[in-house]
């Protein structure tokens, strides 16, 4: 059913739009990249995660090493770009970067040390499964416990070309994840959403319950008729989805 006239415009009002229709005005280059490179850095490493806003399953990062002799074209934040040009960028990613990894941090790991921590662990491993060892870090908006240089980039994925391969490497590979959980939960509609709190997700864990791998420590997302203060990134990570998805008219 094709969204009303209304809903256009209060979507294209959201906070979220405003911000992507901001994220898609910045650049995304080499100047970060090539500023490292300029003080003897020779394996300069972009590092981004996905799915922390989610209330289902593991967050997931990337951390990727390019080639500085060869431009993958089209490299951009992840929530930019289609999921079948995310996919086709993955593969030349992976087959022409000079290195890249892909760690996870699950759920039970989530509640036990909170989603913050969570993240920068995932990048971490992801980092030290690099089959080069980096000696400068381009990470999206944190500073990691890594025994090199970094650069933290606010916006990363959507200013360096390092920052947004990882980011869609991190992408791809939870999307991937939440499908094959789909055949085992299809009960939550996990391969629509992803496991961000939709309405169609909340109605199903109403219904039924959290599975295990759902992350027990948002449960206030669940249960609140007003979120949380703490919990707001999430709805606003929902919603960016939701904003940058294309809308169907049929």
């Amino acid at each position: 059913m094709a969204p009303s006239r209304l809903q256009l415009e209060t979507l294209s009002r959201s906070p979220a739009a405003r911000k992507l229709r901001f994220l898609k005005k910045l650049r995304c280059t080499l100047s970060f990249e090539r500023r490292a490179w300029a003080t003897g850095a020779r394996h300069v490493a972009g590092v981004d995660e996905a799915g922390r806003g989610s209330l289902f399953g593991p967050v997931v990062a990337a951390a990727v090493i390019l080639d500085p002799e060869y431009r993958i074209r089209g490299l951009r934040d992840s929530k930019l770009i289609s999921e079948k040009v995310r996919e086709e960028l993955a593969e030349r990613i992976r087959e022409r970067a000079l290195a890249c990894a892909v760690a996870e941090v699950d759920a039970a790991e989530i509640d036990r040390i909170n989603i913050y921590q969570a993240s920068r662990l995932a990048m971490r491993l992801a980092v030290a499964q690099l089959a080069l060892s980096p000696d400068h870090l381009l990470v999206d908006a944190m500073v990691l416990d890594w025994p090199a240089t970094q650069t933290r980039i606010i916006h990363g994925d959507a200013r360096s070309a390092s920052v947004a391969a990882a980011s869609i490497l991190a992408k791809v590979e939870r999307d991937r994840l939440l499908r094959h959980w789909d055949g085992l939960f299809p009960q939550y509609g996990l391969a629509a959403h992803k496991g961000y709190g939709t309405p169609q997700h909340l109605e199903s864990l109403a219904l039924h319950g959290p599975s295990p791998m759902h992350r027990q420590s948002f449960a206030p997302v669940w249960n609140s008729t007003r979120p949380q203060e703490v919990l707001d990134f999430m709805l606003e990570e929902e919603s960016e989805e939701a904003a940058a998805a294309p809308l169907r008219r049929d």
